[in-house]
């Protein structure tokens, strides 16, 4: 098999998908934007070999196959098929197979088998994604100006889509190769300079009633909305993440072992796996390693920590004698640039603090994702969209944590300050961390 054409993530996505970068048509930006994404997926398998395309280590991980395929079949459901009545699916099989959990859709391949699919052939997902690719960007370019205006919005959908699951294909590799004994690198990465975590400070911020969620110009999910007030209580909040040196401390002052620390449910996930450390660290003659997607590395404990579940994260905020930010204290904290170590950069990993201003927290986007003690629920005044769409987010909100910033895994255009991530609260393979608050 020919690997695909490699292209550098940085070069596929310098803006935001719909958000054209100069006037111009808003078709050719639209199209512009849908082939930079969709190479940029592409791009990041560029350096696998065909057995790496069907790894699937764990049912809550995909197959970069299958990622490759679903994302392509979003846009074949949602807008080829739905633009054209007499439309004729590329392979009349390949909604069971790609569906992922749209029960208006139809039935689909049981989330566990997905690494059972040794066909479709990595060449065939990828000529059924070139495939797509060329009727879309044939539609876009024939329909009449009020067609492309009503399904625009869902193309857009459909590229934010897909770069959820550029996030989710590095994170599932990751967590495939760990299982390797080889421990084998994804890509290559340098190991960078011995640099110390900057001090931690506290930065406040007073009382007062917020306002929470989008409401401006450009994309968000439904899950964002609809802009609201809220009253925060004043709060302080760590200056950067939390590191790897201070869970290290963690670790050697029993954290593991202590069930004062834990939630009841958190205390029960440490007993039931066997955790003693996070996920992808081993403890050897010669201290403490990580897994990454650069191979086997020595645990720097400048770097923020990271593949933490919520239980831990809550732990380790217990045991530091503080707690977690809601997602509305995070979202007023969040009022920065958004700038950072994101999958655009090519680390994979999470960097040391860079200086910033003193009045401003670090590292609040990119690197990890932030978990906060909020549950994921609505929005008040939240209604799903109609239809198989409105199965995208709503459905979840149950049982799960919300997590804020983006990580080194995701695109720089893809995040915002008013992004919502949820997991349950036992995921560790994200490249999730813990970001300390004190009452103010």
């Amino acid at each position: 098999m020919s690997r695909p054409t490699r292209t550098p993530v940085q070069d596929q996505d310098p803006g935001p998908p719909g958000v054209p970068p100069s006037p111009s048509d808003p078709v050719d930006s639209l199209i512009r934007d849908f082939l930079r994404v969709r190479r940029a997926s592409t791009g990041l398998c560029s350096t696998l070999e065909p057995e790496d395309f069907v790894l699937q280590s764990m049912p809550d991980a995909s197959p970069a196959k299958w990622h490759l395929a679903h994302t392509t079949w979003f846009f074949e459901e949602f807008i080829l098929s739905a633009v054209d009545p007499g439309y004729r699916t590329f392979h009349p099989r390949f909604s069971f197979l790609f569906n992922s959990y749209y029960n208006a859709v139809g039935e689909r391949i049981p989330r566990p088998r997905r690494g059972l699919l040794s066909r479709p052939t990595v060449r065939e997902a990828l000529a059924y994604r070139e495939s797509i690719d060329e009727r879309m960007v044939v539609l876009l370019r024939s329909a009449d100006p009020s067609q492309v205006e009503r399904f625009a919005p869902l193309v857009v959908l459909g590229l934010n889509h897909e770069q959820q699951h550029q996030e989710l294909l590095l994170t599932d590799l990751k967590h495939a190769l760990w299982h390797n004994p080889l421990r084998p690198a994804f890509r290559d990465r340098p190991a960078g300079p011995a640099v110390d975590a900057a001090p931690r400070r506290w930065i406040s911020y007073p009382e007062g009633v917020r306002w929470i969620g989008h409401g401006g110009d450009g994309f968000a999910f439904d899950n964002e909305g609809p802009r609201h007030r809220q009253f925060v209580e004043a709060f302080r909040v760590a200056s950067r993440p939390a590191t790897s040196g201070e869970f290290l401390e963690f670790i050697a002052d029993g954290g593991y072992d202590r069930p004062d620390h834990w939630l009841s449910d958190g205390w029960a996930a440490v007993q039931q796996h066997g955790w003693r450390a996070p996920l992808y660290w081993e403890r050897g003659d010669d201290g403490w390693s990580t897994f990454t997607l650069a191979g086997m590395r020595p645990v720097d404990p400048a770097e923020p920590a990271c593949h933490v579940s919520y239980y831990e994260a809550d732990a380790f905020a217990r045991w530091s004698g503080c707690r977690l930010l809601t997602e509305a204290e995070w979202e007023t904290a969040a009022d920065v640039a958004v700038s950072g170590n994101f999958a655009d950069d090519e680390r994979f990993h999470p960097a040391p603090p860079a200086g910033g201003p003193e009045n401003e927290p670090a590292q609040v986007f990119g690197d990890v994702w932030e978990w906060t003690a909020s549950a994921y629920l609505p929005y008040p005044g939240f209604r799903p969209a109609k239809g198989a769409v409105g199965e995208y987010n709503g459905k979840f909100m149950c049982n799960q944590h919300v997590l804020r910033g983006g990580s080194c895994a995701t695109p720089r255009s893809h995040i915002r300050p008013t992004y919502r991530n949820f997991f349950y609260p036992d995921a560790r393979w994200q490249f999730s961390g813990v970001r300390l608050a004190q009452v103010g």
